[in-house]
């Protein structure tokens, strides 16, 4: 199929199609352009390294293999507007985004490609490497300065290969200023080892270039409802009803409240200005955060509860609440009653 037939689908026909079957390449797009500022990049610092990019169902460098893949929805505007559609973001959209993903993304190709494992001052900086997943849950501290911040959600502190991974996408990073920007911080010690153990490695070949299919790694022979019902089945959590209390706390007009308005009314109209505010405070996904909101407007239909007519606090407390709940998701996996 070409790319002009299935660009001009509904989104409920395109979602039929396997993505294998769309015809999608890196050469050609904008993005293309953008990795080959990161092989600039690292060519200015005189790594000879370049990690093969593909395209795949999500940002990840397989296990053990030197080898970058590259959400295939970043390469088409068509698939853009439709991943927003069914996830409300497009992660890697913009330019600076997707540049901090992929050099994320390269310094893990890096460790595979040069072994880094091996190196005992690299365990003794960043801590054990491990083959387990990183956590899609942990307690970070937003505070520390043992770790850099660069993407969201202090993905340093989840794992040791993370740890490494951001560090080196802050030393990679053009223009960033990293010895006075983490001036009297311990990442700082980190950031000085990324430095000398890349000056070790420039001019070298890499040392572990395993062959692979990419076809064992992009997981796109799969229909896009499939795609996305999995993907949103991700994001989606079974809401505790334990809240209940808290939310008759909240929207507690009696009927004798003049001029009152449904709490579930109240919501939906502030819906989409509650879930940006969440989002920007505390880097959950639109989805997620969404997601709780639904429930949330559900729960408030099913109790009956209202609002006074004109509450200027409502809104501060109520977006106060939603962040309570989606930061104890975010730390502990689950959403917990605020007592």
């Amino acid at each position: 199929m070409e790319i002009a037939d299935w660009a001009n689908l509904s989104d409920d026909e395109l979602l039929e199609k396997r993505i294998s079957q769309l015809g999608l390449k890196l050469e050609g797009t904008e993005i293309s352009g953008w990795i080959q500022q990161l092989y600039q990049e690292l060519s200015e610092r005189g790594l000879l390294f370049h990690p093969p990019c593909h395209i795949g169902d999500e940002w990840f460098v397989p296990v053990g293999v030197p080898a970058i893949f590259i959400p295939f929805f970043l390469v088409h505007d068509r698939l853009r507007r439709l991943e927003r559609k069914m996830m409300l973001e497009v992660e890697g959209d913009t330019k600076e985004w997707f540049m901090k993903l992929i050099r994320h993304e390269a310094a893990h190709a890096y460790f595979y490609a040069y072994q880094l494992q091996r190196k005992g001052r690299w365990r003794r900086v960043f801590g054990k490497p491990s083959t387990e997943e990183t956590p899609q849950f942990y307690r970070p501290r937003p505070y520390s300065r043992s770790y850099v911040v660069h993407l969201d959600d202090w993905y340093a502190q989840s794992h040791p290969d993370e740890d490494f991974a951001e560090t080196f996408a802050v030393w990679l990073t053009p223009g960033e200023d990293w010895r006075v920007r983490y001036a009297g911080w311990k990442a700082l010690q980190k950031l000085e080892y990324v430095d000398q153990l890349m000056r070790s490695l420039a001019g070298k070949p890499p040392v572990h270039q395993p062959p692979y299919r990419v076809s064992d790694y992009d997981c796109l022979n799969v229909k896009l409802k499939t795609y996305y019902a999995r993907k949103r089945k991700l994001y989606e959590d079974s809401y505790p009803d334990v809240y209940d209390d808290d939310l008759q706390q909240l929207f507690a007009a009696g009927p004798e409240s003049e001029g009152r308005v449904a709490a579930s009314t109240y919501l939906r109209h502030h819906r989409r200005q509650l879930r940006d505010a969440v989002c920007r405070w505390t880097k959950e996904k639109k989805y997620r955060v969404d997601q709780l909101l639904g429930r949330l407007i559900e729960r408030c239909d099913q109790l009956q509860l209202y609002i006074k007519g004109y509450d200027p606090k409502q809104n501060l407390q109520v977006s106060a609440y939603v962040t309570t709940l989606i930061m104890n998701h975010l730390f502990t996996g689950r959403f917990k009653r605020t007592k």
